[in-house]
């Protein structure tokens, strides 16, 4: 089939560190074979749980900056994605139901975020040698605290669960679900494949569609058929795109 210029493909590599290497790297060569290249988004944490900083990893670094010169999108994720916020109300919900307590930016203050996002701007950019494509909170979950930051933060784009916006004006230059998966319970693995599957048939009307996948991912030989057979479908069908296309005139 014909792939269509006016729909896009954007597929992203989530939680990009050195304690996610080999996962990362098997991850990479199934994009690579199933994208054209590299013609996908990694985010990167600077230190993941605090236990695997990017800061003084200069093989890890190389890796990162050979990527980016290949032409892999690097956005910035985070700096720990550890939760040690306390949450009440709907953030509590979001905190407990949508994220294993990763959900990094949806307690912060405006002050902190603002840190986290300056810090770990100015350390990707400094690894990769070139401007980052974004940033994207760790599970999509931003505060209110983020959201303020994220606005004065530099940053070309940022994505949620079901958008991505140019945080400086607030514009959105994409609308729909990200598909994703989920290893880290049997009930959640099967209920990602239904829904990957249920895309597979009901997604193509979709103007963009974003395809997310995370270093767990590689656990389960299910997940990786999935990911394959989601990547094979959308791929013959649409423009394998980058982030950066969305600021381009329609």
């Amino acid at each position: 089939m014909r792939r269509s210029e006016r729909k896009r493909l954007l597929a992203s590599i989530h939680d990009v560190g050195p304690g996610s290497e080999a996962a990362v790297d098997r991850l990479v060569a199934i994009f690579e074979q199933h994208l054209d290249g590299a013609n996908f988004a990694m985010l990167v944490v600077p230190d993941h749980w605090g236990a695997h900083p990017l800061a003084g990893n200069f093989a890890f670094a190389r890796k990162l900056r050979g990527w980016a010169d290949a032409g892999v999108e690097m956005f910035v994720h985070g700096w720990f994605h550890k939760d040690h916020a306390e949450h009440a109300g709907m953030a509590a919900f979001k905190a407990r139901h949508m994220t294993a307590a990763e959900g990094e930016f949806l307690g912060l203050s405006q002050s902190e975020a603002a840190s986290r996002m300056r810090d770990g701007k100015a350390l990707v950019e400094d690894i990769i040698g070139r401007e980052a494509a974004g940033f994207i909170a760790p599970a999509w979950l931003y505060g209110k605290g983020a959201m303020a930051a994220l606005r004065d933060s530099g940053f070309a784009l940022a994505e949620d669960h079901l958008r991505v916006w140019v945080p400086a004006t607030g514009r959105t230059v994409s609308r729909g679900p990200v598909v994703t998966w989920a290893s880290r319970a049997p009930a959640r693995t099967a209920s990602s494949l239904a829904v990957a599957r249920l895309a597979r048939m009901t997604f193509h009307p979709l103007r963009d569609l974003r395809v997310a996948v995370h270093p767990g991912d590689v656990s389960k030989p299910s997940l990786i058929a999935s990911i394959e057979a989601t990547l094979e479908t959308f791929a013959t069908r649409r423009t394998v795109s980058r982030y950066h296309d969305l600021l381009k005139p329609a």
